[in-house]
């Protein structure tokens, strides 16, 4: 959870000359390579402020890398990534680890990690915001999986993102719990944090998407807005994938 800096590798990973007017992240011709297998490939994407930008896709269709990459989490083989200046960013994974800790202490860690006071109306803050006020002295890593997904999202507003990076994070939990994060999303974003989402549930990407992007094998097969997307889609193999069809 941190904003990321220019890439140390000689990659071309730009990250501070974009217009305010502009896109908040911008791809161009991005690709990363795994040995001879193409993870990504040739990705042009711009992505702007507003209601969250939802990627969708097949299992393998390289969602979590895409994030990764434009996180700075990853370096590309090719192609460049640029982020707006002066985003300040954090990325909530699928499976976040907690600290052996309780949860008002991971959330103290969260607090000093970012350079804010770690004192005890900022924690109660961070906990309300994500309804877990209830469990701050129990240890983090007894918490049920929704609670803890929660915990890692108070986690990362604790750095006050403007750019919020969101890998599957529903993926194992039941509805009650997916419903409650879904409620904290929709608060953050909500609140003018950009939110960029990889999920596989196409009900989620319903109500939470202002914009979606739809990949395939590593290539954006389409993205368009979300009413766009889920009515009238403009490529076959979006049309298969609403319809539940298994795409190889």
């Amino acid at each position: 959870m941190h904003s990321p800096g220019p890439s140390g590798n000689g990659l071309n990973v730009m990250r501070d000359d974009v217009d305010a007017a502009e896109s908040v992240i911008s791809l161009r011709n991005v690709a990363l390579n795994a040995g001879d297998q193409s993870i990504v490939r040739a990705v042009t994407l711009d992505i702007q402020s507003g209601k969250p930008t939802v990627l969708i896709g097949p299992n393998g269709s390289g969602k979590t890398t895409l994030l990764r990459l434009a996180m700075g989490l990853i370096s590309p083989n090719h192609g460049s990534i640029t982020l707006q200046p002066g985003l300040v960013t954090a990325f909530v994974f699928q499976k976040p680890v907690m600290l052996r800790r309780s949860a008002a202490a991971n959330l103290a860690f969260a607090l000093q990690a970012s350079g804010r006071s770690a004192d005890a109306a900022a924690i109660e803050n961070l906990l309300r915001r994500v309804n877990l006020s209830h469990v701050k002295d129990r240890p983090a890593r007894k918490l049920s999986g929704g609670e803890q997904q929660r915990l890692a999202l108070a986690r990362a507003l604790a750095f006050k993102p403007t750019l919020l990076f969101l890998d599957e994070p529903t993926a194992s939990l039941d509805p009650n719990a997916t419903k409650a994060v879904e409620d904290i999303i929709a608060s953050v974003a909500a609140e003018g944090i950009k939110v960029v989402l990889a999920t596989h549930d196409l009900g989620q990407a319903r109500r939470l998407a202002g914009d979606v992007i739809f990949l395939v094998g590593g290539e954006v097969a389409e993205h368009s807005p979300a009413a766009q997307f889920f009515t009238s889609p403009n490529s076959p193999l979006a049309r298969s994938f609403i319809a539940g069809d298994l795409l190889t």
